[in-house]
């Protein structure tokens, strides 16, 4: 099964060109720029016609509309919305969480990470773990709980995005981990989506 992940397009999907052939597509989060219910219905339409067997997306913390959204009705059902939820394709596990503000402020973001299964093959978040595609301005902006349960949990995967510059895949015993921000620190777009083999 082929993965195409890419993350933090910030309403700048229709740029992208030639996407490579995947059976699954994953955006991991800030898919709008200013968080307006304008631009996360015009990524759904986009996302949603693309032509992947499966889509799965999450939300990132530009895209507040979603906090405590159901948009289940405006998804085709090949497309998969994950907020502090899972899916399971073809015998593997996708589990999403998104990254709200409201969430950070409120401290449910790290009740929610530990929500997370421990069969998770592929997991996917906003934010990186700490020390692993992070860096940006001279500081690790990840978060040190989040490392903690994916060392635990051990998925096969782990893909995120969230900050701008710190595009790349690395590797450790168990984990393939997958920033896939493909706009610079400017929102120009820059790098391309991941092709992965699962």
């Amino acid at each position: 099964m082929l993965i195409l992940h890419l993350s933090d397009t910030h309403s700048k999907h229709h740029e992208l060109r030639n996407l490579p052939p995947a059976d699954i597509i994953i955006h991991s989060g800030d898919i709008s720029f200013a968080g307006s219910e304008n631009e996360v219905i015009d990524f759904i339409e986009w996302f949603g016609a693309l032509p992947y067997k499966y889509k799965i997306f999450i939300a990132g913390n530009h895209d507040f509309c979603l906090f405590d959204a159901n948009i289940d009705g405006l998804l085709p059902e090949n497309c998969f919305y994950l907020c502090n939820s899972s899916v399971t394709i073809q015998g593997v596990k996708f589990y999403g969480t998104p990254m709200f503000m409201e969430d950070l402020m409120s401290d449910d973001y790290d009740t929610n990470m530990q929500k997370i299964p421990s069969d998770t093959n592929v997991l996917i978040t906003h934010q990186p773990p700490y020390s692993i595609l992070d860096f940006s301005a001279n500081i690790n902006h990840g978060d040190s709980n989040l490392l903690e349960i994916v060392l635990k949990t051990k998925p096969k995967y782990h893909l995120f995005g969230h900050i701008h510059g710190a595009y790349g895949i690395e590797k450790s015993e168990h984990t393939t981990f997958v920033n896939a921000a493909i706009l610079s620190e400017n929102y120009e777009l820059m790098y391309e989506p991941i092709l992965l083999k699962i």
